[in-house]
């Protein structure tokens, strides 16, 4: 693949990203354990997405992050399972949001979240208007585009090309924040499976002793990261 013209590269996009997503510092077990093979993602049991959301977003986190490269891929790390999971808990609710109007979806994203609907809400409804979009430009819905076609369509997503909504106008930018924090949480959260992206990275994860490290530079760290679970790479 080549790089969505406006975005970063592959590599620097990861090597920057990982240091703005949260993760926790703090393990809630000093005992190694070994993660259990999931199931596939084709069996994977859905908790909010429906088959063409569901759809949807394999198609489009593994052209954010794709497979190619020598980094693991969005879909390796099953970013989607993430995202499903999030829309179906109090993320996708927004439970602990101010979702109080008065609403101004119009107003700058600068100002914060304008928009009513909640971050699962916008997905169900800007999914559907985004295939519109991709059938009556391309032909087809977004996953059933070449992949040239869908770095085309996500560019045009980006760039605000694709006529949205006031209320799910921001869906690209939800879109890739949500991917990112899939592909860089502890696996607990259902993404960054066997903890992938931090080993590519070198991030040392949930670790309890790392005091002494943050002062060493161009020292490569020895050991392989630990999730908050107690997982080893």
């Amino acid at each position: 693949m080549t790089d969505i013209p406006g975005l970063p590269s592959r590599r620097s996009f990861l090597k920057g990203s990982a240091a703005g997503v949260a993760l926790s510092a703090l393990a809630t077990s000093a005992s190694a354990e070994k993660a259990e093979a999931p199931v596939s993602l084709e069996d994977y049991k859905r908790e909010f997405l429906n088959d063409a959301e569901w759809a949807f977003v394999m198609a489009a986190t593994a052209r954010l992050i794709p497979s190619e490269g020598d980094g693991p891929g969005a879909i390796e790390a099953r970013v989607p399972v993430f995202i499903d999971r999030q829309l179906a808990g109090d993320y996708g609710s927004a439970e602990d949001w101010y979702m109080e109007g008065p609403h101004d979806a119009s107003a700058s994203p600068q100002l914060g979240w304008q928009t009513p609907l909640t971050p699962a809400e916008v997905y169900r409804q800007a999914i559907p208007a985004f295939d519109a979009w991709c059938s009556k430009t391309h032909g087809d819905v977004f996953a059933g585009l070449e992949a040239s076609q869908q770095d085309e369509a996500l560019t045009a997503l980006q760039n605000g090309d694709v006529e949205l909504q006031p209320e799910v106008r921001d869906f690209f930018s939800i879109l890739l924040a949500n991917t990112k924090e899939g592909y860089f949480a502890d696996p607990m959260y259902g993404g960054n499976h066997g903890m992938q992206s931090w080993v590519y990275i070198g991030f040392p994860g949930a670790r309890a002793a790392f005091r002494e490290w943050p002062e060493r530079h161009n020292i490569k760290y020895p050991l392989g990261p630990v999730s908050i679970s107690g997982e080893r790479a």
